[in-house]
């Protein structure tokens, strides 16, 4: 697995070269977004509103109405909870293709409650004409622009910023409501996104040789939930279903599974591991990913719990896991 330095940061300038109808905004948190390096760029492409996210969203709106393509950049926290009612009446009703790049999802940030996450991927989804996509590693941070842009309407996208690992081949892009299919497996479905699809990959690569065959989806896309690798993904699990997200159990990943087991009627057993309906609070990622079952000794523990099984898995057990063969797993054609 390698490292890749604020590739959001490196593509926007390229990515945008050529499209002078896009635009971006930020409020007053460019540098802390990686917008820094398009406003140097393109100076009459930026626009700054200081800390005015209500007035930004507005703004976005009108910008898109003249045919522009916004796209906003500023903290999660500050596109989901502040200006939620702008973003409802001012981009969604009208539906128009304003793209809004959110920043330390979840417990990315030791910032506590005041800057994580935990809840935009369910007020996100609440919003009719919303697409929400999901970023889980460098390849998908550098392939969600082109995919937020072919949205006819506007987007909300989960961003990683600073240093990201690269968990996929970059010749496999992220693709809209169809997820990468990890692993090929039976016995248990797994369904991830985001950070936690690294901790699942230890996860799998140590219970693996102990005989459980899994099979495991990243999920880059969270609205629409309607995917046909999903449906299949459920349907083929002898023995239950694992969700592991950075986010809230309810309204993001975990509901979206159980809303489409429920409606197709699906009898088979559903683990939702993440928050547990509580806040997070200041302190490292590693720390609050263990601390709220959001880690690959999570996932161990609720494959145990849906085999009645017992595996004997240490943390240096997962901590030794090179997980630089697991990224050839996500092949062409399952994109």
């Amino acid at each position: 697995m390698s490292i890749v330095v604020r590739p959001h940061a490196q593509n926007l300038v390229q990515w945008a070269k050529d499209k002078p109808d896009v635009l971006v905004l930020s409020a007053d948190l460019t540098a802390s977004c990686e917008a820094s390096d398009f406003q140097a760029a393109y100076p009459d492409r930026f626009f700054s509103f200081g800390l005015g996210e209500q007035n930004m969203m507005g703004f976005a709106a009108g910008l898109a109405r003249e045919g522009f393509y916004p796209f906003v950049h500023t903290f999660a926290v500050f596109i989901c909870r502040r200006p939620f009612d702008q973003v409802a009446m001012s981009i969604a009703y009208p539906n128009l293709p304003v793209r809004l790049i959110g920043f330390l999802p979840g417990i990315t940030t030791p910032g506590g409650v005041t800057h994580q996450a935990i809840d935009d991927v369910g007020l996100m989804r609440l919003l009719p004409n919303m697409t929400v996509l999901d970023c889980g590693d460098a390849t998908e941070v550098a392939s969600a622009l082109d995919v937020a842009q072919a949205v006819d309407g506007p987007v909300y996208l989960r961003m990683l910023r600073g240093n990201v690992p690269r968990l996929f081949d970059p010749a496999c892009p992220m693709v809209l409501n169809t997820a990468r299919v990890l692993e090929q497996g039976s016995d248990v479905t797994i369904l991830t996104e985001g950070i936690c699809t690294e901790e699942a990959l230890r996860a799998t690569a140590v219970l693996r040789p102990k005989g459980i065959s899994f099979r495991h989806l990243h999920i880059s896309t969270l609205k629409p939930f309607d995917d046909p690798l999903v449906r299949e993904a459920i349907a083929c699990a002898q023995l239950g279903v694992i969700t592991l997200e950075n986010h809230s159990v309810i309204g993001g990943l975990g509901s979206a599974t159980a809303e489409l087991m429920a409606e197709s009627g699906s009898a088979k057993r559903l683990i939702r591991l993440g928050l547990q309906d509580q806040y997070a609070h200041g302190a490292s990622q590693a720390y609050l990913m263990k601390e709220h079952g959001l880690d690959a000794m999570a996932l161990v523990r609720a494959v145990e719990r849906l085999t009645g099984e017992t595996f004997n898995v240490r943390e240096t057990d997962l901590a030794a896991v090179d997980l630089s063969l697991d990224q050839q797993r996500a092949k062409a054609e399952d994109l």
